[in-house]
């Protein structure tokens, strides 16, 4: 038995099913528990870890269907599956639940599988229907209710109890006292878990209840189950190619393309474990996808054995039909338009896929005059906006920006001249030629009041370097009498 802290001392949180035959109760206090049973061993529960492993079986269980929630009434231990559409796959409702017994015994678990037309009744069904309860159908939820006891409708305690005290103990007699008495005497309860006629029709379907899942898309999903459980990365690697080329023949019938896609392995013992790839551009390029997932699946645990795996597509845009082009090559075949552009986006994403996203960056122009501020590298798989730049530069940018300017110090033959020496890095730089002054007034929007302008130098010393410097300021324009002086790039 597991206990958890209640308002006056420990009580319990769950028992095994020796404690259940004894009749131990959960939400009963220890102390009176275990003057019932002394032998009764106890354990303190560890809530956190069981909200988290009850995640993590929500999303193992989309093997079966793509929408899956944790079921938060009756302490959060249950969770509820729209199977809408995807009985059929997998032989239909019977066929579906068996499987489900089956896989969650494997992996070392007990569960109570119920399916009915309605969240309320498929919850009341899989605690209160029987061991194997039988798959509902539509025209059976009042039969099959109506020996159920009231609490099978997720009513709270005190409703309960409220119910129990007017001779109202099982859902069929709640079901027979007239719907206005019903009414009258709850129109007030807001508290849903309160109200005995919502929950009713809930449960009957005469009120919708919707399941919300974390993915509040459709998703663009192919699925494949093993005959065997699979252990080594060749099988997976199979199932991969043959994942790629269902979701791409999906994606080509939707006319979509995938910019991300998630590869998920459902292991016998209720682990998942998934790996992600992207591409720089939209593609339904089947080899294309199970190239990207090279020395990726090596992170993927088998466990005691791989039984069933999915191939997502979680972000994707508009893909239309490719036109061959006129031009034929050697072999007599028309090429397709635009296919140096798609070799090249191939390659960036192989680069990424081995390199890691960061490793791979583009430029992306942010629209300021400032050169530290002009443009950003993003990883090139990424969705990034660009701004235009607000004008042309008057002169060319160097090869190196750095990222901040250092400052230096300048000698010139004239005041507020160009440059004729400079220190930088504790070395003595003497100028042979120069060009300039390029003129950088402050971004007034983003700067401090007393921001000075910039005039910037290229300038070339006597080795042959090269480098861009500025003056930070000039004299009298009332903003300091000082005048400094920055190395900000370096050139060929």
């Amino acid at each position: 038995m597991l206990a958890r802290e209640g308002t006056h001392g420990p009580v319990v949180h769950a028992v095994n099913r020796a404690a259940a035959l004894q009749d131990i109760g959960v939400g009963a206090r220890v102390t009176d528990m275990r003057s019932l049973l002394p032998s009764l061993q106890v354990e303190d529960a560890e809530e956190q870890a069981d909200v988290a492993d009850l995640a993590r079986l929500c999303a193992w269980v989309r093997r079966w269907c793509p929408w899956s929630q944790v079921d938060g009434a009756d302490g959060a231990d249950g969770l509820l599956l729209d199977s809408t559409g995807s009985d059929h796959l997998h032989g239909g409702e019977a066929a579906m639940a068996r499987d489900m017994r089956r896989a969650l015994g494997a992996a070392g678990l007990t569960a109570r599988v119920a399916i009915a037309p309605t969240i309320g009744a498929a919850w009341a069904l899989a605690r209160y229907g029987g061991k194997q309860p039988a798959p509902c159908p539509e025209d059976a939820i009042a039969r099959q209710l109506a020996p159920l006891p009231v609490h099978a409708l997720r009513l709270d305690g005190p409703t309960v109890l409220l119910l129990r005290r007017l001779g109202i103990k099982t859902v069929g007699a709640l079901a027979d006292v007239p719907r206005d008495a019903l009414v009258r005497r709850f129109r007030r309860v807001e508290k849903l878990a309160s109200n005995p006629v919502l929950r009713l029709d809930q449960a009957t379907g005469r009120q919708r209840e919707l399941l919300v899942s974390h993915a509040l898309r459709p998703p663009m999903r192919a699925a494949r189950r093993m005959a065997e459980p699979l252990g080594d990365l060749a099988g997976l690697e199979q199932v991969l190619g043959d994942l790629c080329g269902d979701l791409c023949a999906m994606l080509e019938k939707a006319g979509s393309g995938a910019r991300a896609v998630v590869f998920t392995a459902y292991r016998v013992d209720g682990e998942t474990h998934g790996v992600e790839a992207r591409t720089s551009r939209a593609t339904r390029d089947a080899a294309h996808l199970a190239a990207l997932f090279d020395g990726k699946l090596d992170a993927i645990d088998p466990g005691f054995g791989i039984e069933a795996a999915t191939l997502e597509a979680v972000d994707g845009e508009g893909l239309g039909a490719r036109q061959a082009g006129l031009v034929q090559d050697e072999a007599g075949q028309g090429g397709e338009d635009g296919e140096d552009d798609m070799a090249f986006a191939r390659m960036i994403d192989r680069l990424v896929a081995r390199l890691g996203e960061w490793s791979v960056l583009r430029p992306v122009r942010k629209g300021s005059h400032w050169p530290e501020r002009g443009e950003v590298l993003v990883p090139v798989s990424g969705a990034q906006e660009t701004v235009p730049h607000p004008a042309t530069p008057n002169s060319p940018r160097p090869l190196r920006l750095l990222p901040n300017p250092e400052e230096t110090q300048v000698m010139h033959a004239v005041p507020d001249g160009p440059p004729a020496r400079f220190r930088w890095r504790h070395r003595m730089h003497n100028i042979t030629r120069s060009s300039g002054p390029e003129r950088i007034a402050p971004e007034w929007w983003r700067e401090r009041a007393g921001a000075r302008l910039r005039d910037y130098y290229h300038v070339e010393d006597t080795e042959g370097r090269r480098y861009w410097l500025y003056r930070e300021g000039v004299a009298g324009d009332g903003r300091g009498d000082v005048t400094r002086w920055f190395v900000h790039g370096l050139d060929a």
